[in-house]
């Protein structure tokens, strides 16, 4: 995963490559977010945004941290697919930038004015789908193009969501489809780096089971999902996309099954992922169990969000760091409590959705325990972020 060349940079290390700001702020807003979000939820602070608390709250962690996410992973990739030079320096602080400025838009979006906000906070994902598709068709990579479209469809969601939340008043149909965009990168991303990362690992252990390579059953799984999800996504309380969600939840279990995850216990960075990928077929089948009125409905939608799409964020933030930085593939004490503190949060919040009655509690226990892991993650992991010298 090592960049294959870098100009000579002598410039802020942290605009050296493109997952340094995205994953250092991205995860410090993740934290903070939350922080901010249980007084709003409690009452006890009002937001200056043009969107109700639950949209601010939902836009905030698809379109705000979890395209940092995207961007910093995308931002390093590249590069590695196309052996082209890294976005760095003032580039990489323009499109930082831009990410910035749609925060600020949002959060006093009620004092400039819907349309306004919607404007800034689209730039981001544009820029980025487009710096993306450039080098990419430069470096004659085609077949990772399929990126590029999944980048422009959040785009195109975000001010999708801006627009249904203006006119609708709840932006109920793009956070769902914001969701799903994101849950099926998964699946499709992780569907080929865990069962990758889980057999370079094996490969070294005593002999035994190894995991299954990407195959037309991935493919199936991965083209059923999208188009379950398309179906949820419209009717997500019809009781046919309950059967179809159900059945999609099945077959990711045989997916998951079959990496072996079972035999990376002793090494937490491959595990990590295994139980990131968990959370989404217990996102489907509780989806699927919201469809037909027996839970909550968001108990499948955080499922999928504080635990596959939360987990699997910091499994990669935390791998993709160490590697780019020259250090060990090891999951230090500190990466093993935050891994430990994202679990507990995503479960806390799935369990608030299935107890109502102990719903205030679980819902605190769930935000400290996030704050603790993304906050936890920015600390344990900036001076990887903020230095240029490697261990």
């Amino acid at each position: 995963m090592s960049i294959p060349r870098l100009r000579d940079y002598r410039g802020p290390a942290l605009f050296s490559y493109g997952f340094r700001p995205f994953f250092f702020f991205g995860s410090v807003y993740a934290g903070a977010i939350i922080l901010v979000w249980l007084p709003v939820f409690y009452g006890q602070l009002f937001l200056a945004s043009a969107f109700s608390p639950r949209d601010w709250h939902v836009h905030e962690m698809l379109f705000g941290y979890i395209a940092a996410v995207i961007a910093g992973f995308l931002l390093t990739a590249v590069p590695n697919w196309t052996g082209r030079l890294p976005l760095q320096g003032r580039p990489l602080m323009l499109l930082f930038s831009t990410w910035v400025a749609g925060r600020i838009a949002v959060s006093i979006s009620a004092w400039i004015g819907w349309a306004p906000a919607a404007a800034i906070d689209s730039v981001f994902l544009i820029l980025l789908a487009a710096s993306a598709a450039r080098e990419i068709i430069a470096g004659k990579k085609w077949g990772n193009l399929m990126i590029v479209i999944i980048i422009s469809l959040l785009a195109a969601g975000n001010l999708a969501f801006h627009l249904e939340a203006h006119f609708s008043g709840l932006a109920d149909y793009t956070a769902r489809g914001g969701i799903a965009v994101v849950i099926t990168l998964i699946a499709l991303i992780g569907g080929r780096i865990v069962p990758s990362f889980t057999r370079n690992w094996l490969a070294k252990q005593p002999p035994g089971r190894m995991p299954a390579p990407f195959g037309r059953f991935d493919a199936a799984t991965v083209g059923a999902s999208g188009l379950v999800l398309l179906f949820w996504v419209v009717r997500p309380q019809d009781r046919i996309t309950g059967g179809l969600l159900l059945l999609c939840g099945g077959m990711h279990l045989i997916r998951l099954v079959r990496w072996s995850g079972y035999r990376t216990f002793a090494d937490r960075l491959v595990l990590i992922l295994h139980i990131a990928y968990a959370f989404v077929p217990a996102g489907f089948i509780l989806s699927a169990l919201g469809a037909f009125d027996l839970v909550a409905p968001s108990a499948g939608i955080h499922a999928w969000t504080g635990g596959a799409i939360g987990t699997m964020t910091l499994a990669v933030m935390s791998r993709a760091t160490l590697g780019h930085t020259g250090q060990r593939l090891e999951a230090s004490p500190a990466t093993q409590l935050i891994y430990a503190a994202v679990i507990v949060a995503a479960i806390a919040r799935v369990c608030a959705a299935l107890e109502t009655d102990h719903a205030g509690l679980l819902l605190a226990v769930s935000g400290i325990a996030w704050a603790m892991a993304f906050l936890g993650f920015a600390a344990a992991y900036s001076a990887a972020f903020w230095s240029l010298r490697r261990p």
